[in-house]
């Protein structure tokens, strides 16, 4: 299906994207140093040396998922990311459904982020922490609305540092061990002050987090029309982010496994607490500059990515034609979606100075995981018409695995969050109903790009 011939006119992102700078672009997002500063000590408290076990079960899901991005990407290279995907292969409403629910991780997610910057630079600089959050999402809004190659430029600039210090932690851990790497097969999980049996059911219970940790190898898709022969190069962009990212996460993990004095620590400790003991701190306050930069250059291909979803969602014409004339209209030298970016990204930095957003993070994890789901479903459904893309291996295993792991997941989400993220599913449904299903020939007219 191809879009409405007013919808044609609109002015297009250009491919100019290589696979290494698209693979660098989609790492920043992963932000793999701050998911391993972030994310991995939650993991490290409840599944002791069993964490890396853990984390290796999230990257096999993470494969499957990775699979949809991959096939469902090349066939359908649009900025709109997953809701293009899903369009094209369940229907406009459940494309609708699935741009809605990607809609509110937007605005939350590069937000929350943006709050631990105060956290890793207190041992440096006392900063109002909601103040601190705010100043780094307009930060990462007036970089994310320059031209696709300056962001790949300071993005991978930024990605070096986060990455030196992801490398230095596994050095650290490493030059430190105090057990053998057998304790990483061998493992045990933490039960308040004992240590237990690391069993099956302790390694499922923290999938659901695992599975997140290299979350943002879908940020190829998003970049897919920016990209130079999409149909071959988006794949890459998805699998090679994803490897590196996850090895970048998983190698220093291991290390302090291996490293840390007391596996009691891992409930306790953060990184910097540990970096302190092995090397001081000079050493540690260094570490956390480097997850403050890691924070910053998340939000940034966060940001800008998002503006691309917004963009492609006026220009498919989701919304009354003002509002899409102006959230399609792309700035004439950047080629960027400046008013697009703005209007996903400002209230964002608002969020973060005036609420607890963080208390709609388990929201926000059932949100992400009803669009991995949809993705699956689409990944099971794709074959049903020939394309060109690429086509993933051992079809339809890799969709089916995400699904038994994301339904899992979803499984042991709080009531609460489940029933707010029914509510957000209504309002979808009901704006659809009302609003888009009787201009159906004229609104939310996904172009699939199969012309590229």
């Amino acid at each position: 299906m191809t879009s409405v011939s007013s919808a044609q006119t609109v002015p297009s992102l250009q491919p100019v994207l290589g696979v290494k700078a698209a693979i660098l672009l989609t790492i920043s997002c992963i932000t793999p140093a701050s998911s391993l500063f972030i994310i991995v000590p939650t993991l490290l408290a409840a599944q002791g040396s069993g964490v890396v076990l853990t984390i290796l079960a999230g990257v096999v899901v993470s494969i499957g998922v990775g699979a949809c991005y991959a096939e469902l990407g090349t066939r359908t290279p649009s900025s709109g990311g997953e809701y293009a995907m899903v369009t094209h292969t369940l229907g406009r409403r459940l494309g609708w459904l699935t741009f809605v629910l990607t809609a509110a991780t937007l605005v939350v997610i590069p937000p929350v982020i943006a709050l631990g910057t105060a956290d890793y630079l207190a041992p440096i600089v006392h900063l109002d922490r909601a103040a601190t959050g705010a100043v780094v999402m307009l930060v990462a809004t007036g970089t994310a609305i320059l031209d696709i190659k300056a962001n790949a430029v300071v993005t991978s600039a930024f990605l070096a540092v986060e990455t030196v210090a992801a490398a230095m932690v596994a050095y650290l851990g490493f030059a430190h061990a105090e057990r053998p790497v057998s304790t990483l097969w061998h493992p045990q999980a933490l039960d308040g002050s004992s240590l237990t049996p690391f069993t099956m059911g302790i390694l499922l219970s923290g999938l659901g987090v695992a599975m997140f940790v290299a979350n943002g190898f879908g940020t190829a898709s998003y970049l897919a029309e920016e990209i130079i022969d999409p149909r071959r190069n988006v794949a890459r962009a998805v699998f090679g982010s994803l490897f590196v990212g996850s090895a970048i996460i998983a190698v220093p993990t291991a290390a302090t496994v291996l490293g840390v004095g007391d596996l009691h620590d891992l409930a306790t400790g953060t990184f910097p607490d540990f970096v302190t003991a092995w090397a001081g701190t000079r050493v540690s306050a260094a570490i956390s500059v480097g997850i403050a930069v890691a924070i910053l250059n998340a939000v940034i291909v966060m940001v800008l990515q998002n503006g691309r979803v917004i963009y492609a969602s006026a220009r498919d014409r989701a919304w009354p034609d003002p509002v899409n004339r102006r959230l399609s209209t792309l700035h004439p030298r950047l080629n960027s979606p400046v008013m697009a970016t703005l209007v996903i990204s400002l209230p964002g930095a608002l969020l973060a100075y005036l609420v607890d957003i963080e208390s709609l993070l388990g929201v926000t994890s059932v949100t992400v995981s009803a669009v991995y789901l949809l993705l699956a479903f689409s990944g099971l459904a794709v074959r049903r018409t020939p394309h060109a893309g690429w086509r993933m291996p051992l079809w339809p295993f890799p969709p089916v695995l995400v699904i038994l792991g994301v339904g899992y997941a979803l499984l042991e989400s709080a009531r609460t969050d489940l029933l707010i993220v029914g509510g957000i599913v209504l309002a979808a449904l009901a704006y659809d109903q009302l609003y888009l299903q009787p201009r159906k020939a004229t609104h939310f007219v996904v172009d699939a790009k199969e012309d590229r």
